[in-house]
């Protein structure tokens, strides 16, 4: 009686910790370092119980604290999705368990911990191909305030960030579970020499980020005010592109070359497209700046979700219409499958009186590329942009105030995979100006701001990156690992 009384207390209490750990270790605001000890209470169980038990563990651990996007997920996607996204995971969580467990009570313990890992970013790099979410919800997200192992994302992708978390947790189940200690030895000797070499790597490379690179003058603006949030009629969008005018020229004084305004910033129709433009190569000229705006651009037939850039001449240099619409949110527009990217001559930026002269480093302002909002929770469009030598994402954006902080850190996680700078304004968010290593320049929340306001000198440069050249290869060989690792026993009994 009290052996069982004390296992269901132990089982309780590996549930309410990995719960509590994965609640807020993940999620819209999480606490980076209690995601890698977030599986390891329901991983040590799991031998120590049946098998019923070990997976019904993990997948309450799971759901529970899954329930940290509870309130914002009911928000964004229907309910019973809501409820899709809690569940079919921890499902998975429970199935990973349950092959954990197998291996160490054969006492294969190398096995026990290897399988969780790739089992693990095979299913996410699954989720990620065929949800229209792209990938939220990947578990690499939590670590967007780790510098050193967001690095590793610049070879392997996101995929990189969540194998090193996995095998991390396993690992340690693993050795304090039962088995020879020289195997053990041997294990942790291992997997602790690939963790320090990742985290070397990202040391590294943040240590050997280029100081003397050509930096664009940056001048984020978003209003959350109910003039500016909500815009439905052309009337009110001149009403609001004035105001965003008069932002504009009180900020031109401090050498802001370059200016991004939020999507959804306005509606343009046919009849008002000419007069919209007029205003803002207007603006344009007075700022000496370039001016990214994004825009609903309305025809009869067919409507976009338009970001317009104009040049400090007066002239629009580029549109650029976005890929990845929300759902149920954006439904009126037509979603578009071209990239804009341009460079942008250092003298393009120079025309106001007090414009400083180029110099050997700034002769150019680099390659400029263009995405909205949801466009950069999928990797493969912002790898594309790298392949063209992107050195700076110029994003119009608008969130949800919630996901604010875990949105725009996914878009930054974009200019790590692809070796890029990121200026992001966005309506009900944080204003972000990134570096290519992740490094935020400069933040600030539009809430409670009549205006909110960023100014940054971002670093406007193109690292190549081993993922933007390779895309999804750790991802592969991630499934060829796991099918290796699955095949192993049938191998052995033949």
């Amino acid at each position: 009686m009290d052996s069982k009384l004390n296992s269901t207390s132990l089982a309780a209490l590996c549930l309410t910790l990995s719960a509590a750990l994965l609640f807020l270790g993940t999620g819209l605001a999480p606490l980076w370092p209690l995601t890698w000890l977030a599986l390891i209470p329901v991983l040590w169980i799991a031998p120590r119980v049946s098998a019923s038990t070990a997976f019904l563990i993990a997948a309450g651990a799971f759901a529970l604290g899954s329930l940290n996007e509870w309130y914002y997920l009911a928000i964004v996607i229907p309910a019973w999705l809501s409820i899709m996204n809690s569940v079919a995971p921890a499902c998975i969580l429970g199935i990973v368990v349950l092959f954990f467990r197998n291996r160490v009570l054969k006492g294969r313990l190398w096995q026990a911990a290897l399988i969780v890992p790739p089992f693990w970013v095979t299913c996410e790099y699954v989720r990620s191909i065929v949800s229209v979410h792209g990938t939220i919800g990947n578990l690499a997200y939590s670590q967007m305030n780790f510098l050193p192992i967001l690095q590793v994302a610049s070879v392997t992708g996101i995929w990189g960030i969540s194998f090193c978390i996995l095998l991390f947790a396993a690992t340690i189940a693993a050795l304090f579970s039962s088995g020879p200690s020289e195997v053990k030895q041997i294990l942790a000797g291992g997997v602790a020499i690939f963790l320090i070499m990742v985290l070397g790597y990202g040391f590294w490379r943040l240590a050997a980020t280029p100081k003397n690179s050509p930096t664009v003058k940056v001048g984020l603006i978003a209003s959350d005010d109910s003039m500016n949030l909500i815009v439905p009629t052309p009337e009110d969008a001149a009403y609001a592109f004035d105001r965003d005018g008069k932002k504009m020229l009180s900020m031109a004084p401090q050498g802001i070359q370059l200016f991004v305004l939020p999507e959804h910033s306005g509606p343009i129709l046919d009849s008002t497209v000419a007069a919209t433009d007029a205003t803002f190569e207007r603006l344009a000229q007075q700022t000496h700046a370039f001016i990214a705006i994004g825009v609903d651009r309305i025809s009869p037939k067919v409507s976009w979700n338009q970001e317009r850039l104009y040049a400090p001449d007066g002239t629009l240099l580029a549109t650029y219409d976005k890929h990845h619409l929300l759902p149920h949110w954006e439904d009126q527009f037509t979603p578009s499958s071209s990239r804009t990217a341009l460079s942008v001559p250092y003298g393009a930026m120079c025309a106001g009186p007090d414009a400083p002269k180029p110099t050997a480093v700034s002769a150019t302002a680099g390659k400029w590329g263009l995405e909205i909002c949801k466009d950069m929770d999928f990797p493969k469009l912002s790898r594309q942009y790298a392949r063209d030598g992107v050195a700076l994402m110029v994003v119009p954006a608008w969130d949800f105030s919630l996901d604010g902080w875990l949105h725009g850190r996914m878009g930054i996680m974009r200019g790590v995979e692809g070796g890029f700078s990121i200026a992001r304004s966005a309506k009900r968010s944080i204003l972000y100006a990134t570096d290519d290593r992740g490094r935020v320049l400069a933040e600030r929340d539009t809430m409670f701001a009549s205006f909110a306001t960023v100014v940054a000198n971002v670093p406007v440069r193109h690292d190549p990156t081993i993922y933007a050249r390779f895309g999804d290869w750790f991802a592969w060989l991630n499934i060829a690992l796991l099918v290796g690792l699955l095949a192993a026993p049938l191998v052995r009994r033949s």
